[in-house]
């Protein structure tokens, strides 16, 4: 990872909702359009690294049979607990990404505020594990900011361009603002107006 984990260390000391999720409109309108953005109704087994404190997770656990979703920070996974004790579908680990990445396929990876924590390489090696993670048909969705990040290689647009080359699958959509982009990805091209039968 690029950015040393004593940076999120610090900031989860100072508070136990560092990016203000649960606060924050801007946040809370951010999630409903990620979920918005997904192509399916629901997915068979899912899974979010860099989950923070759930917020999102609890979200996608609406959406999924199975979830597993990780992060690196101790503080972090607690409070995630906390928010999705009642969730007996949601599976919730410590992982240090990218080398312990989880050997599972998914049909659905989210992949939200993350990329550009880790260097250009780190992120080539995500990539791949995130496509060989996949199942046929699979959908991988990525939300990033877009402005700067103090001590970070890439910001939120290099990330996604950054995973479009890297993972050669079609991009079924993008949402673009000024703050943040949405993009999903699959192996399978086909529209949610043509799965449904109006083409």
């Amino acid at each position: 990872m690029n950015m040393p984990m004593r940076y999120f260390e610090e900031l989860y000391a100072q508070s136990a909702d560092p990016w203000e999720y649960r606060q924050r409109w801007y946040e809370s309108r951010k999630r409903d359009l990620t979920l918005a953005a997904l192509p399916h109704p629901r997915y068979s087994s899912a899974f979010e690294p860099g989950c923070s404190i759930g917020e999102l997770s609890a979200n996608l656990a609406t959406r999924c049979d199975a979830l597993l979703i990780s992060d690196g920070n101790d503080t972090a996974i607690a409070h995630a607990r906390s928010r999705l004790a009642s969730e007996p579908h949601v599976r919730i680990e410590k992982r240090l990404l990218p080398d312990a990445w989880p050997d599972e396929q998914f049909d659905l990876i989210v992949f939200s505020e993350l990329g550009y924590y880790f260097s250009p390489d780190a992120l080539t090696v995500l990539a791949s594990r995130m496509q060989q993670s996949l199942l046929p048909g699979g959908v991988l969705i990525a939300c990033h900011w877009r402005h700067p990040i103090e001590g970070c290689a890439l910001n939120g647009d290099e990330v996604h361009q950054h995973l479009s080359r890297a993972l050669g699958m079609s991009q079924l959509s993008q949402h673009e603002e000024q703050d943040f982009l949405i993009s999903v990805w699959s192996s399978d091209a086909s529209s949610v107006a043509s799965r449904e039968g109006f083409l």
